[in-house]
């Protein structure tokens, strides 16, 4: 990713990549060549939106990972997970690693900002060649919905593997569920939306992936895939970010760019009604959008998987 990228839900990631593809970051565009610098305030506000999903499943790595000395973020986009990092371990050197200069320029000014900037360090560069340029091997090396913007998911994940240091640990974040912002029937045009957007996100997703350069077709099977990078003790858990009704400004902003994102990437695969509800929903001044209807929420699900590099 440069991408919950997505970029999700952006990246970097839906990932946003919405890097919300379903699968989970946030992602959508009328065609899937993703500029992420222009993302960046998306992808910055998806991931402060879901910092405390990430906090979680930081707390959960830190009882694998005892007192990294170097942590490497792979598509970190504008560093705030990687500045999450820097602050859950606080005795650890943080290194931003992403294609995109604009974003690893935000990335270090959040760093300074929030006070890690002489533990902070970033690497422009195509992935996964430019982590042939680390200067030490990684104890932890983090791919937040960057693995899926690789054309060969398998070749990357033995690339990052190698970059581990002996008993270092390699954590990808894939899969998930795909955002909720409202219920089922949410009072207006067709009950069941956001399933129907669901299914063209799943459909833009595998356009994306068949259109990156060397593109491999890959069971994703992320503990399989590990093991055969190598890698032993995998392991998966989910973490959940669920953000009740009645919903904050920050989390109206963000559902409103979700939406007006799948309105943009998929208009012309949804029927009229669909397209008019979802219009309802971006209009600022009907009662019934998302900037000011009482029902809206945000539950999210992003999955983490684990394995070690062999001592």
């Amino acid at each position: 990713m440069a991408h919950d990228h997505h970029h999700t839900d952006t990246p970097k990631h839906t990932h946003t990549h919405t890097h919300t593809h379903s699968h989970s970051h946030d992602h959508a565009h009328s065609n899937t060549d993703i500029d992420w610098a222009e993302m960046a305030g998306h992808l910055e506000s998806q991931a402060e939106l879901f910092a405390p999903l990430y906090e979680s499943a930081l707390s959960w790595l830190g009882k694998e990972v005892t007192e990294p000395g170097l942590i490497v973020d792979v598509g970190s986009g504008p560093g705030v997970v990687s500045c999450l990092f820097a602050e859950v371990f606080p005795g650890a050197r943080v290194l931003a690693v992403d294609g995109s200069e604009p974003l690893l320029d935000r990335a270090r000014a959040r760093a300074e900002r929030q006070g890690v900037g002489d533990r902070f360090g970033v690497l422009a560069g195509e992935l996964p060649g430019v982590l042939d340029e680390l200067d030490y091997p990684a104890d932890l090396l983090w791919a937040g919905h960057s693995l899926h913007h690789l054309g060969d998911q398998r070749a990357a994940l033995t690339a990052f593997g190698e970059r581990l240091a002996p008993g270092g640990t390699l954590a990808i974040l894939e899969g998930g569920l795909p955002s909720r912002f409202l219920p089922r029937d949410f009072g207006i045009g067709r009950p069941g939306l956001q399933a129907r957007l669901d299914a063209l996100q799943e459909k833009w997703f595998e356009r994306m992936r068949t259109e990156l350069p060397d593109s491999v077709t890959e069971a994703e099977d992320w503990p399989a895939l590990l093991s055969s990078a190598g890698l032993k003790y995998a392991r998966t858990r989910s973490f959940l970010l669920d953000l009740p009704a009645p919903a904050s400004a920050r989390a109206r902003a963000y559902a409103a760019e979700i939406f007006s994102r799948l309105r943009d990437s998929v208009a012309d695969d949804l029927d009229s009604d669909d397209r008019a509800t979802l219009d309802r929903l971006l209009d600022p001044a009907d009662p019934a959008s998302v900037h000011r209807r009482p029902d809206l929420f945000v539950l999210g699900v992003r999955t983490v998987h684990t394995a070690v590099r062999p001592a």
